[in-house]
């Protein structure tokens, strides 16, 4: 192949700049092991940056630290998603991470047993192995019936809401009553009018806050890291139906939008006359709706022959099982429950660390811009 625009033979490419790259990046450096950290974000962090406003982590400050530092800040809090974005910035900064930022990896193919990612602008890189660490919130979900909404009508998936000033006057339909539902619908029934239309997938039976962080995450963590995953028989169980439905509402319950006078309601299924429309036949006449619907993995950048059907391929957590070299971390029930959270990332990236092969432990080669 043209090595003209390769870096050189790299141990490792990780693609995906998150908490997920950065862990199983400290561990890599601390084997003295040669990789680089692909971002396409403009700095360490933007991730979170770029969630609304007034998003809060759900899992106290004890737990949100990643390997060889502790998240700064009150243990028993929860962190803001700015609090968030700073710490791994500083995290990559002060470990000295190879993460190069504003680079988006556009495809990644095996040749001649070796991985080869290339960016739009004509770099490319070439490695012995490949982790892909780009997350859980890649693509938004949204129906194909939104496009039949009124032009007049607002629309935003939760990954566009920054806070209800992006909002017209009027009334608001929240669709999806999952956690990110929830908090964003109790914000802007403040301001607006509110309706919800979904049904939560349960929800977490004490309130959350300080004493939780006390008495009950530590419970819900152990559960989430060691009961719920794909080595005990009750993981294997729910690990499809928790990909697959919303996570139980965590601190917004249905009683608390219920008492901020949020109005319930069936499922949207529709849309008519520009209008949407519930399950049970219902028409609502509302000028914004925010479509907290989800996000749907994208691995179309990846070739075909390294997937399953477009789909992660057989793996055991994160070693794909068929193809030598290539590893995946920080997806949505990758080998526990908790896999895609701050919590979890520390673990799994450990030991995808010491499972990825070694061309030598040689320095990092300097990253060419």
């Amino acid at each position: 192949m043209n090595n003209n625009n390769v870096t050189g033979m790299l141990d490792t490419i990780i693609i995906g700049g998150g908490q997920a790259g950065l862990t199983v990046g400290h561990h890599l450096k601390k084997q003295q092991r040669n990789f680089l950290i692909l971002d396409a974000n403009p700095r360490t962090g933007d991730a979170w940056r770029q969630r609304w406003d007034s998003l809060r982590v759900f899992t106290p400050a004890k737990y949100d630290g990643l390997p060889g530092e502790p998240f700064p800040a009150d243990p028993l809090s929860f962190p803001t998603k700015d609090e968030v974005a700073g710490y791994l910035e500083g995290y990559a900064e002060r470990n000295a991470l190879p993460v190069l930022h504003g680079t988006r990896v556009e495809r990644l193919w095996r040749e001649g047993g070796h991985f080869i990612a290339a960016a739009a602008d004509g770099r490319r890189w070439e490695a012995r192995n490949a982790v892909v660490a780009t997350g859980v919130s890649q693509t938004p979900k949204v129906p194909g019936f939104a496009t039949d909404l009124a032009p007049s009508t607002v629309q935003l998936h939760s990954a566009a809401y920054r806070n209800p000033g992006q909002l017209q006057d009027g009334s608001v339909l929240v669709v999806g009553l999952g956690n990110s539902g929830a908090e964003i619908a109790f914000e802007v029934s403040r301001t607006h009018p509110t309706t919800v239309a979904g049904k939560p997938g349960g929800e977490l039976p004490v309130k959350h806050g300080r004493a939780a962080a006390r008495y009950v995450l530590p419970v819900v963590r152990f559960l989430g890291l060691h009961v719920l995953n794909l080595n005990t028989p009750v993981g294997r169980k729910v690990a499809p139906a928790f990909k697959a439905h919303a996570a139980p509402l965590i601190r917004t319950k249905t009683k608390d939008l219920a008492a901020a006078g949020v109005r319930l309601v069936p499922r949207v299924t529709g849309v008519e006359d520009g209008k949407p429309v519930l399950a049970d036949g219902t028409r609502l006449d509302v000028a914004n709706v925010i479509w907290c619907t989800g996000f749907r993995d994208d691995f179309s950048w990846i070739d075909p022959d390294l997937l399953v059907d477009g789909e992660l391929p057989r793996q055991h957590r994160g070693v794909a099982l068929d193809t030598p070299g290539l590893f995946f971390l920080g997806q949505e029930f990758l080998y526990a429950a908790a896999s895609a959270t701050l919590p979890g990332a520390g673990r799994d990236a450990r030991y995808l660390a010491g499972k990825i092969p070694s061309l030598g432990r040689i320095d990092v080669l300097p990253m060419r811009q």
